[in-house]
C-alpha cells in the first residue's frame, strides 16, 4: 500500500474526511475509491458513497476476498447511517464470517456491531442482546469499544435499567475521547443528554411531574399500581398486564387510574373510550361488557367498581395508583420517537421499525408534515423525513421496544 493510501485511511480513521480526499480524490485504482466512499459517507454524501464502494469492490476483484468484505461493511454502515434498514443482513454476515476467518478482528467486530445497532433501531433487543455478550471490547480499539459501550447503554436504557445505561455511557465518554474523533464524542454526549432529560409524566390525584429514565425505573419497581401509557400496559410490582392490543381497554384504565381514588362518569368514558358524540343505550352496554372485560383482565392487581354515577379503579393492596404518561402528548409519538436522532428516515425503514404497514406510516407522516412538525427531504423512492430532536425530553419510552419483565 503507498503512502497516500497510508495517509489517507490515517485521516479517516481519525475523522477528518477532507484531508484523506485530498489525497486520493483524483485516484480510480480500488483502494482509492473504497477510501473515496468512506470519506463522502463522513461528509454525508451517502448516496456517493454507496457508487463508490460498490465500484472499489468490483475493483479489487475475487482475489482480495477481506478488500471486498470491507467493503460491503462499510456499505452497510452507509445503508444503517441512512436508514435503509432492510438492507440484506446476510451479506453482511457473510463479510463478518470472511473476515474472521482471514483474522482481521477489529473490521468483523465493526461488522457484528453495525448488526447490532440495526437490531436496536428495529427494537429486537431479545436479539441484539445475545450479539453484544460475546463481544470482547477490551482488545478493540478506542472507536468500537465506544460503540460497544453505546450500544450496551441503548439496551439497558430501553430495558429501564438506568444504573446500566449510565454506566456505559461513562464508559462510552472515556473510550470515545481515547479515540479522539469529535463526531464519536458528539453522539456520546447526546446519548448522555437523553439521559438526563425527562423521560415520562407521572400522573397523580391531578398532578404531574416529569421523571427522568432512574425515577421511572424507581416508581415501577415501587408499590404502586401504574397505569403505563409509556407500554400501554398495567403494571404492580413484577406482574404486568400487558394491553397494547386492547386499545380500549387500556384507555378505559388510563381514564380510572388519572382519576383515582374517585369514580369517573359513564359519559366521559364512553365519549373518550369509543370517541361517540350521541351517546345512547347501546354505548352504555358496552361499556358494561368493556368494564368486564378489563375487571377480568386486572383480577389480581385491582377491582373495577360501578358506582352510582360511573366507574371507579380499587387496587388491591391498598396500592396507591399512578400513571406514566409519555412525556409529549402526540398521537404519532412513535413516530417523531424515532425520527428524533436527527437522521433522515424513508418511510418504508419507518413502517419495519414500528411493525406498521408502510401506509399506516405514510398516513402519520403526512399529518405530522402538515403541521410543520417534520419536513421531507427529496422527491419519489429518494424521499426521505426527518425532524430535530424533541427539546428537553427523551425518546427511550416512546420507541418500539418491550419493557423486561424482569
Amino acid at each position: 500500500m503507498d503512502s497516500l493510501i497510508t495517509a489517507a485511511a490515517r485521516a479517516l480513521a481519525g475523522g477528518d474526511p477532507l484531508g484523506a480526499l485530498k489525497r486520493v480524490a483524483l485516484r480510480d485504482d480500488a483502494p482509492a475509491l473504497a477510501l473515496r466512499g468512506i470519506a463522502m459517507a463522513q461528509l454525508g454524501d451517502f448516496a456517493r458513497s454507496r457508487l463508490l464502494l460498490r465500484r472499489a469492490a468490483r475493483a479489487f476483484g475475487a482475489h482480495a476476498a477481506v478488500a471486498r468484505a470491507r467493503c460491503v461493511v462499510a456499505e452497510a454502515e452507509v445503508a444503517l447511517a441512512s436508514r435503509e434498514l432492510g438492507w440484506p443482513a446476510k451479506t453482511l454476515d457473510a463479510a463478518r464470517a470472511t473476515l474472521e476467518a482471514h483474522g482481521d478482528r477489529a473490521n468483523a467486530a465493526h461488522a457484528r456491531y453495525l448488526a447490532i445497532r440495526r437490531l436496536l433501531l428495529l427494537g429486537r433487543l431479545d436479539e441484539a442482546e445475545p450479539m453484544l455478550d460475546v463481544c470482547d471490547p477490551a482488545s478493540l480499539p478506542p472507536a468500537l469499544q465506544t460503540i460497544d459501550a453505546l450500544a450496551r447503554a441503548g439496551i439497558a436504557t430501553r430495558r429501564l435499567r438506568a444504573g446500566a445505561a449510565r454506566a456505559a455511557l461513562d464508559t462510552a465518554a472515556r473510550a470515545a475521547h481515547r479515540a479522539g474523533i469529535p463526531s464519536l464524542v458528539a453522539e456520546v454526549e447526546q446519548a448522555v443528554f437523553a439521559w438526563r432529560a425527562p423521560a415520562a409524566r407521572l400522573l397523580t390525584a391531578g398532578e404531574e411531574q416529569m421523571l427522568r429514565l432512574d425515577e421511572v425505573e424507581a416508581l415501577l419497581a415501587g408499590d404502586r399500581l401504574v397505569i403505563d401509557g409509556c407500554r400501554h400496559a398495567v403494571r404492580a410490582g413484577d406482574t404486568v398486564v400487558a394491553l397494547a392490543r386492547r386499545p380500549v381497554l387500556f384507555t378505559l384504565a388510563r381514564l380510572l387510574g388519572e382519576a383515582w381514588p374517585q369514580d369517573v362518569p359513564r359519559n366521559v368514558l364512553i365519549a373518550r373510550a369509543f370517541r361517540a358524540r350521541a351517546i345512547d343505550e347501546s354505548h352504555r352496554a358496552r361499556l358494561r361488557v368493556e368494564m368486564g372485560r378489563l375487571r377480568t383482565a386486572l383480577r389480581g392487581l385491582a377491582d373495577v367498581h360501578a358506582t352510582g354515577h360511573g366507574y371507579a379503579l380499587m387496587p388491591h393492596d391498598a396500592r396507591a395508583v399512578a400513571v406514566l404518561a409519555r412525556p409529549v402528548d402526540e398521537k404519532h409519538a412513535a413516530v417523531l420517537a424515532l425520527l428524533a436522532d436527527g437522521e433522515a428516515w424513508s418511510s418504508s425503514a419507518l413502517a419495519l421499525a414500528l411493525g406498521d404497514s408502510q401506509r399506516t406510516v405514510q398516513r402519520a407522516l403526512d399529518a405530522l408534515a402538515a403541521a410543520g412538525a417534520i419536513q421531507p427531504i427529496g422527491r419519489g423512492r429518494a424521499q426521505r423525513w426527518m425532524t430535530p430532536p424533541l427539546p428537553g425530553f427523551a425518546t427511550a419510552l416512546l420507541l418500539p421496544a418491550p419493557l423486561s419483565d424482569d
